[in-house]
């Protein structure tokens, strides 16, 4: 298979979207949410969809391939055919909450046309996607394991799909859902349209494409466009703090650099509420997201976060994906991410459109060499500050008073209070009447502060020297030795903590390695690459993760379903006796 590449768009400056030949509702639909001109990958990908080709896009989150996909696939649905029958496009995503975002786009694009759309992942109640698909619906939203497990109950009907959209198909393979992509594609009829959209197009991507795809039109967007001499900008800093300090390291930070608008990111629901609270306690107004909430929390939330009603949005990875927000002046990870894409998807948030941006990250000192890593990897410098002193937050709360004052004299209208400072002045000197104003302001801003405490980074040890080293390990796993001593492997204290998590069901129950990863990915917002080793007997499962998170994920595994059942979740006693 060799893809063709589009040629641009033969039309005028700025057509908009009716110039693509979308349907005149789609069109209407688009001007009442507010688009105007369509993004490159639209106008790349639109033409050649409606045209019936296959498509194989490569563009990042935030490029607006959602519209790009969805809108020819509504124009090409038939929304009045037979309940039983009616569901004629499939769309394939990695997680819970890009399965939602996807449904709800495609149903805002869709509503004037009668479209009816359903996200459909694990972890929700089997019952209600039951019901909507018997009654029938245009426009299938699904993560690739629940989307098997109705098609194997036949509950979801791929007879008369005309479309299939597979969107992030690089994050589907990460996550491990490869073998359900393969049987799911089987399933569909072979006279369907494909488009396939990832970020990266790997050789894995490659092969899926070649089996899977009919000489496609192939459309490729690098990076945002921004105007010439305005590329991203972003300073990436990190301190390094202990984990009892971190939360007053967050706030010193915050308050010294006084963003306008950021997104903390965090490992957990758990870790986002408690982190959400103690914000709020602080003074800031800060608003939590994650896979937890309803659709219309959620909505509530980015509502007040795009109007700048809260300063900040404390978020995990999963609940983040594909929110597109402009003014974002500031990206904080909480925790360090374990895998640099992750990294790199994160800070993308802020510095758009040729604005300032700032990345900070908190590192305990074990997360010293992820730091390290990432750098490697990106060829990007992160500058290791020290955290600032009361002095330093003192300096910049009297810098942020004298702007606030000076804004102040600048916008007039002050003859009400002169007469309190003519008053004072006949018996105080004029700088001292100043200098008490600004000194009463200033206390507002706070009370007393007390030093955060520095820490010591600790001697990184060697790189393995094996050929099998490919990059930074998932939490858990200590560097091997660089050889052995006297025919014996000289014992190493693991850099991070692991615990081993016993899952009640295994191969009887027809358990796989993609379930297990998808289920702790979606439900409890772990990214994919800090799950280590994991075993499968007949009955039972053994995983591995980080030791932090681990009853975090115990939890939420408890409260969610495997292959569409509740099964028993603990730590595994084996391993937890091994370590005592």
């Amino acid at each position: 298979m060799t893809p063709r590449t589009t040629r641009p768009t033969e039309v005028e400056p700025n057509p908009g979207f009716a110039a693509l030949g979308l349907d005149p509702r789609l069109v209407e639909a688009l001007a009442a949410l507010g688009y105007e001109e369509p993004t490159p990958v639209q106008r790349e990908a639109i033409p050649p969809l409606l045209a019936g080709h296959d498509v194989l896009g490569q563009a990042a989150t935030g490029t607006g391939k959602t519209a790009a996909f969805a809108l020819p696939l509504l124009h090409r649905v038939t929304p009045d055919a037979d309940a039983r029958s009616r569901t004629t496009a499939l769309i394939l995503v990695p997680t819970r909450e890009l399965a939602m975002q996807v449904a709800e786009a495609v149903h805002k694009y869709g509503k004037s046309m009668g479209i009816r759309a359903l996200p459909i992942y694990g972890g929700a109640a089997m019952e209600a996607q039951l019901r909507m698909l018997k009654h029938g619906v245009d426009v299938v939203v699904a993560t690739p394991g629940r989307a098997l497990d109705h098609i194997r109950r036949k509950t979801l009907r791929l007879d008369s799909v005309r479309t299939v959209v597979l969107d992030e198909a690089d994050e589907m393979l990460d996550m491990g859902f490869a073998e359900d992509l393969e049987a799911i594609l089987e399933a569909t009829p072979a006279e369907r349209q494909t488009a396939l959209f990832s970020a990266t197009l790997p050789p894995r991507i490659a092969d899926i494409a070649n089996k899977h795809l009919k000489d496609p039109v192939r459309v490729r967007i690098d990076r945002e466009v921004v105007p010439a001499g305005s590329a991203p900008r972003v300073r990436q800093v990190a301190y390094i703090v202990s984990r009892a300090h971190k939360i007053a390291t967050l706030g010193r930070v915050l308050d010294v650099e006084h963003p306008t608008s950021a997104i903390v990111f965090c490992r957990t629901r758990t870790e986002v509420d408690e982190l959400t609270e103690s914000l709020n306690g602080r003074g800031y107004r800060a608003e939590a997201l994650h896979g937890g909430l309803s659709q219309e929390q959620r909505d509530r939330v980015m509502k007040r976060f795009r109007a700048n009603t809260a300063d900040l949005l404390v978020a995990t990875d999963v609940a983040a994906r594909g929110l597109d927000v402009q003014h974002v002046s500031h990206v904080v990870n909480y925790d360090v991410p374990s895998a640099a894409e992750a990294y790199v998807h994160r800070i993308g948030r802020t510095g758009r459109a040729g604005r300032e941006g700032v990345a900070i990250t908190l590192a305990e000192p074990r997360e010293h060499r992820l730091l390290r890593n990432i750098e490697q990897q990106t060829r990007q410098k992160i500058e290791i500050a020290a955290v600032p002193t009361v002095a330093d937050l003192r300096a910049r709360r009297l810098e942020l008073t004298r702007a606030s004052l000076r804004e102040t004299i600048l916008a007039g209208d002050l003859d009400h209070f002169r007469v309190v400072v003519d008053s004072l002045a006949q018996e105080f000197d004029i700088m001292d009447v100043a200098a008490a104003a600004v000194k009463q302001a200033d206390a507002r801003d706070g009370g007393e502060e007390e030093e955060i405490p520095s820490v010591t980074v600790r001697q990184e040890r060697p790189a393995p020297r094996s050929g099998r080293d490919r990059g930074p390990a998932p939490k858990g796993h200590a560097d091997r030795a660089a050889g052995p001593k006297r025919g014996r492997r000289e014992p190493i204290t693991p850099e991070w903590n692991v615990a081993r998590i016993y899952i009640g069901a295994g191969r009887n129950s027809k358990i796989r390695p993609a379930d297990l990863v998808g289920a702790i990915v979606n439900e409890a917002g772990i990214d994919p690459r800090a799950i280590g080793a994991i075993q499968i007997t007949d009955r039972f499962s053994l995983v591995e993760v980080p030791d932090e998170v681990a009853d975090e994920i115990i939890g939420t595994l408890r409260a969610a379903t495997i292959k569409g059942r509740r099964v028993p979740v603990r730590r595994d006693r084996e391993l937890n006796q091994g370590t005592e």
